[in-house]
């Protein structure tokens, strides 16, 4: 944000030799990939570097909340304004906009916490453009994983017992903030968490509390339709609660696996060591993917020493509470998990074996029965989150105990905006779903005198951005002609000096 002495502006730095790494911010940063490439980071003698088409600056890793030192020419993050394109009537004004108008919320610290592992951490970086079409490399018309506001805003409301406002309130928090939130909810800490409880907004009070992941929803688009009236469930949780018109800012990569994980420890990815939904561990030579139908019950495996997730640090401070977690990989700990059900079944193809325990899309009274019918990826989603909800209600059932703290995490949202992209018909019609689950779940807490003993806290794993079908290209391409030897994990991760075969076993070809 700030410039320092060092290059002049407009004046390139000299080359630091030929070696892969030069070769491939070379590559990278030349113009004729500035529709592609937003920026490109990298770490090297203690400073974090970016750089793009257009400029580059430095940050010291021991101070990553700046100031920046400009390098040459103009900032790749000049910005970092948390609200940017908030609400939704600046978002639409500029869609997806490039990088000298874009924002890049709490960068310093997010892109560390991207090269923070010691073995599973890539060398280079590479940020796509918001608006990058990449169906080749399973890129859809509503996109996330970048560094920019638009990808990673997640909604984030607070609803009932111990929270202490009430209505839209402008500010941002960030993912990391959302598992010490939940643990101040129950009374209990985590005191190991980089996050922080959002104490200013609520605080222990409720005999019960919930946490709500619609993976991929669109934060503006989500407090759009509360207040229009076209999700009335959200906008229940509104009329008790609050919420941040900036939302909660993923951690980077703004992908799945990555800010599941961020949510329920309280940590970035430099510490719980879920890196990206793939990513190349050097210390075992493999592959590791752990967002996938066939290894989602497996993804705890992957979690660093001394990670706590919030339902070890409620085991550990209220023994005798119980959580659940419904429909979420993250769930060590949890007395009740949807994927424990699917470990203790053992079968080596994970939930893909499942299949024949999903109720069907069709018919389903809390979906979009013409999406349904138009993709098969909507009514698999449909099928996942119908055996949620069928978990959610058996587990607050009248006549039962209901647990103290449980997760739910819903999957529609996120195909949904994928399919369409945000503000489409179908992100729509997959928040309604949701929504519509949601209200089933009220109306049992209703029903039991439990509402005004439950806090909810709904989220995000990360935010949806459109693609341009125009907009399209493979940086690998322009990295093989330079001579790089690399693996691109995750599309945008570099691994350099190694070959894309290279730790491939069978099963993760």
């Amino acid at each position: 944000m700030s410039t320092g002495t060092g290059t002049a502006p407009g004046v390139a730095p000299e080359p630091v030799g030929s070696d892969d790494l030069s070769l491939a911010v070379a590559a990278l940063t030349s113009p004729d990939l500035a529709e592609i490439v937003d920026l490109a980071a990298w770490v090297d003698a203690g400073w974090l570097y970016v750089a793009n088409a257009d400029g580059s600056a430095r940050l010291p890793v021991t101070d990553p909340d700046g100031p920046w030192e400009v390098r040459f020419g103009r900032h790749p993050l000049a910005c970092q304004d948390p609200m940017h394109g908030v609400p939704l009537a600046a978002a639409l004004a500029d869609p997806s906009p490039p990088n000298e108008r874009d924002a890049y919320p709490f960068a310093g610290r997010r892109l560390l916490s991207a090269f923070g592992d010691a073995t599973r951490s890539p060398d280079l970086i590479v940020v796509h453009t918001p608006r990058h079409y990449w169906p080749e490399r399973g890129g859809h018309l509503g996109e996330h994983g970048s560094l920019n506001a638009g990808q990673s805003r997640a909604p984030l409301v607070l609803s009932g017992p111990g929270v202490r406002v009430r209505g839209l309130r402008p500010g941002a928090a960030r993912i990391i903030d959302v598992a010490p939130t939940l643990a101040a909810l129950a009374g209990v800490t985590l005191p190991d968490a980089e996050g922080t409880p959002l104490t200013q907004l609520a605080g222990p009070g409720a005999r019960h509390v919930v946490g709500l992941l619609w993976d991929g929803a669109n934060s503006n688009d989500l407090l759009h339709l509360a207040q229009t009236g076209e999700l009335p469930n959200v906008a229940r949780l509104l009329a008790e609660g609050t919420a941040l018109t900036g939302g909660a800012i993923a951690e980077f990569p703004s992908v799945t696996l990555t800010n599941h994980t961020s949510a329920l420890t309280g940590v970035g990815p430099g510490r719980h060591g879920i890196l990206h939904n793939v990513y190349f561990d050097r210390a075992t030579g493999r592959q590791v993917i752990v967002n996938d139908v066939k290894t989602w019950h497996a993804a705890c495996e992957q979690l660093r020493d001394g990670v706590e997730t919030l339902f070890e640090a409620i085991a550990r401070q209220r023994p005798g509470a119980v959580s659940a977690c419904v429909n979420e990989p993250v769930d060590r700990g949890a007395h009740y998990s949807t994927f424990g059900l699917v470990r203790a079944a053992g079968n080596a193809g994970g939930a893909g074996d499942m299949g024949d325990y999903l109720p069907p899309a069709e018919g389903d009274p809390h979906a979009s029965a013409r999406w349904v019918q138009e993709s098969s990826d909507y009514a698999w989603s449909t099928r996942v989150d119908a055996l949620g909800f069928a978990q959610v209600i058996q587990l607050w059932a009248p006549g039962t105990t209901p647990p103290d703290v449980m997760w739910w995490n819903t999957t529609v949202t996120d195909t949904g905006h994928h399919g369409g992209g945000p503000y489409s018909e179908q992100s729509r019609a997959a928040l309604r779903d949701a929504d519509a689950r949601l209200g089933g779940f009220l109306d049992l807490l209703a029903e039991r005198g439990l509402l005004a003993e439950t806090a909810i806290l709904l989220t995000a794993d990360h935010g949806s951005e459109a693609a341009d079908p125009a907009c399209r290209g493979d940086w690998g391409d322009a990295l093989r002609a330079a001579g790089v030897r690399f693996r691109d994990e995750g599309y945008g991760f570099l691994y350099l000096g190694e070959s894309a075969l290279d730790g491939l076993t069978p099963d993760a070809m």
